[in-house]
């Protein structure tokens, strides 16, 4: 799988921004990451996808030398919570990604949804923003906006 990123379809009036889509190591569903690089893509944003099973190490190193506007972790497999934990802890130890935004979202949890608890425990990690299963589009789109808002401002 090439790191390229794909050629964005622009939207008119829109402001692209780089993305990293990635999953966490022991995730091996690659569906939710191709969804989310065409729907990305279809955005108008320049995506990169890292694919399923990324080691930590790879999303540190693939941050730090493409500095993406927003890096978004994707996981189906039940384990999102503690992968996730541990990535968002290995990208914030990283002074040059420390205001990198990032996000999570899918199945974070074995058990179903964490609720409340779950994300601010998520976001106190330090992701920026927690989608948990059936949150949809809508809410990353929203994300989306408000982030293209800020740094293009």
């Amino acid at each position: 799988m090439s790191l390229a990123p794909a050629v964005p379809v622009r939207r008119s009036g829109s402001t692209a921004l780089s993305v990293l889509v990635t999953s966490v190591a022991s995730d091996s569903h690659t569906w939710n990451l191709v969804y989310l690089q065409l729907a990305l893509e279809e955005l108008g944003h320049r995506v990169t996808n890292l694919g399923a099973c990324t080691p930590d190490d790879l999303v540190v190193a693939e941050c730090l030398r493409a500095r993406p506007d927003l890096v978004v972790v994707s996981t189906v497999n039940g384990h999102g919570f503690r992968d996730g934990t541990r990535l968002i802890g290995r990208i914030r130890e990283r002074a040059e990604l420390a205001a990198t935004p990032v996000v999570i979202g899918g199945k974070l949890g074995i058990a179903g949804p964490a609720g409340r608890h779950g994300r601010a425990q998520l976001e106190q990690a330090g992701f920026d923003a927690v989608f948990e299963e059936g949150a949809g589009m809508v809410a990353l789109e929203a994300f989306l906006d408000r982030l293209r808002v800020s740094l293009h401002s």
